[in-house]
């Protein structure tokens, strides 16, 4: 529902804090929000199950969303602004006059997304995934090919971070994250206690061919950054390394255009692949 709709001139209008500090996310993050910006991430958004805490929108964008404003189960602060005021804020071509502020969600666990998901599952870790941008890459393309958990290593950015949020045009907002302390201990407890098999997305002297992996059963990806690829810590956790196989004289492609390539073919085989058990449950998360 709507609490209360704000007629603001400036952004010096109380409650709009959070939409001056833009470039300020790990801020935003250690208070338990994100910011969400741009017309189909924020529709998304309403339409998610996630707590929404305000939205900041021109007229005409409040007359096209009031009726999923007025669908929310929370209260919501709208405030109500001149495209010219919203133009002020940094990135107008990113927010498109619409933005909105939410709660994170409870944080996943290894358990709780195992429990949630019938086998085969396909989960994704990220090891030092340092670019908010390539994080909401992944995400955007885990959600194509039906990953259904993320995992994020100690080192890499907050999946929840504006950007990734941003460039995961909202596929963060159905799928659950779950934080690492200690990636390579992670990755050990799946393919330990839950009988998954770790896969590196990697380029090394002892790859394989992404062909030659067998991804149909319970299977974590495991992508790495731009520079050095997965952690040596990681990599030896891991039952196979994998690499795209590509033309000679071409080493890698970035971590983006990777990740949509293997897990296409991770999404490929398991389509292809006969059934095993029951069709996977929608996580709760």
């Amino acid at each position: 529902m709507i609490a209360s709709v704000n007629d603001v001139e400036s952004l010096d209008h109380p409650g709009l804090e959070l939409y001056r500090t833009l470039r300020r996310s790990i801020d935003h993050r250690r208070r338990g929000i994100f910011v969400v910006e741009g017309n189909k991430v924020v529709v998304r958004f309403l339409a998610s199950g996630l707590e929404v805490v305000s939205i900041l929108l021109t007229e005409s964008w409040l007359a096209q969303c009031r009726h999923d404003l007025e669908r929310r189960p929370e209260a919501v602060t709208v405030y109500r602004a001149s495209g010219r005021m919203v133009r002020s804020i940094v990135g107008f071509n990113y927010h498109q006059g619409i933005m909105a502020v939410g709660k994170v969600p409870p944080t996943a666990t290894i358990n709780s997304v195992c429990t949630a998901f019938h086998a085969p599952r396909l989960f994704v870790a990220l090891d030092h995934m340092g670019n908010t941008e390539n994080t909401g890459v992944i995400l955007r393309n885990c959600a194509a090919c039906g990953v259904q958990a993320i995992i994020s290593g100690e080192t890499s950015t907050d999946p929840y971070l504006r950007r990734s949020v941003r460039n995961s045009m909202g596929a963060v907002f159905r799928m659950p994250v779950v934080y690492s302390d200690c990636l390579a201990e992670t990755l050990a407890a799946l393919r330990i206690k839950y009988g998954f098999t770790i896969v590196a997305a990697h380029v090394r002297p002892h790859s394989v061919s992404m062909h030659a992996v067998d991804f149909t059963g319970d299977c974590c990806i495991v992508l790495g950054n731009e520079q050095s690829g997965v952690s040596d810590a990681v990599v030896a956790r891991c039952d196979r390394v994998a690499a795209i196989p590509m033309h000679d004289g071409v080493d890698s492609f970035n971590v983006g255009c990777a990740s949509a390539i293997m897990l296409y073919e991770a999404f490929r085989q398991r389509r292809s692949a006969p059934p095993t058990g029951p069709s996977a449950r929608q996580s709760p998360a």
